[in-house]
């Protein structure tokens, strides 16, 4: 929840910048779905696949200059899922990107990005305690990644858009399930302030 009023917190002080100084700010929620490789046994472990579920999230950037800009994105997983058919877990990605967003037609521009991030995978029934924060049910496993994708936005009315979009993210040392990799896949609905 902290985070999720930190992002709001963050979108309405880029829009007063972007307001101020003329830039591009533009905003998206989106549902995805992510792919990774099929679930693998080694020395009789049992390492599922990263695949399925909906993923909810929210996307902005903020176009610098000459289409150049930066963005950043959260989506997790709407419900939990089951790990190794036994553990509810549900994985969060995040990023922080380098944005370039060249316009193909009056209606159509291009989304090509590419940053770095974590995936905070969380699992629930776990009683986890520390002086800082108080107690929660689950405890995280945080892995650093990379993240590089596209999308087509589809300018439909004004500044309104539809984007399918794809990521894919380099999860490093993601142990817990069979591949270091997953691609994110899916569409988003946003709005472009300051024009597109």
């Amino acid at each position: 929840m902290k985070r999720l009023v930190l992002i709001a917190v963050s979108l309405c002080f880029c829009f007063l910048i972007a307001s101020a100084y003329g830039q591009n700010l533009d905003a998206a929620f989106g549902v995805s779905t992510i792919t990774g490789s099929s679930a693998t046994t080694t020395n009789g472990t049992l390492f599922p696949s990263q695949s399925g579920g909906a993923y909810p999230g929210f996307s902005a950037d903020f176009l610098l200059r000459h289409r150049f800009g930066v963005e950043g994105e959260l989506f997790w997983r709407a419900s939990q899922g089951l790990y190794g058919g036994y553990q509810p877990y549900r994985p969060i990605f995040y990023s922080f990107n380098a944005i370039w967003v060249p316009r193909l037609t009056k209606n159509l521009s291009a989304e090509l990005l590419g940053g770095i991030g974590g995936e905070d995978l969380r699992f629930y029934g776990i009683l986890n305690c520390n002086n800082f924060l108080g107690c929660t049910t689950y405890t995280s496993s945080n892995h650093f990644m990379g993240d590089f994708g596209g999308g087509i936005r589809a300018y439909f009315w004004h500044g309104a858009f539809v984007r399918p979009e794809a990521r894919i993210y380099l999860i490093n040392n993601n142990v817990e399930f069979s591949s270091n990799h997953v691609v994110r896949y899916g569409v988003s609905l946003g709005y472009s302030f300051g024009g597109h």
